[in-house]
């Protein structure tokens, strides 16, 4: 599948191996989530794209923090992953 990324994709790819392979041996294992940030931003830029994917990576960064629980967090199937809005009261 990775023949078929766009030129943007292979170059955060090559980014985020590039940090995987260089700086975190030496920060070490800090992440509170499942998968690791870094594992999850890569596979949401193999399945959605330069743009979508980097925004979901931003967005799970964002939320790693010391008062975050973590746990267990898949790459969404669609990006957008926006809470539906409720139902407006029917009026009978």
């Amino acid at each position: 599948m990775r023949f078929l990324l766009s030129l943007p994709s292979r170059l955060l790819l090559a980014l985020i191996r590039g940090y995987r392979f260089w700086l975190s041996p030496w920060i070490g294992q800090q992440c509170r989530f499942v998968p690791s940030c870094s594992q999850y931003t890569a596979e949401a830029i193999e399945r959605h794209g330069a743009a979508a994917g980097s925004y979901l990576g931003a967005r799970r960064l964002l939320r790693c923090h010391p008062w975050c629980e973590g746990g267990h967090d898949p790459v969404p199937d669609d990006w957008r992953n926006r809470p539906t809005k409720p139902a407006a009261p029917s009026r009978h």
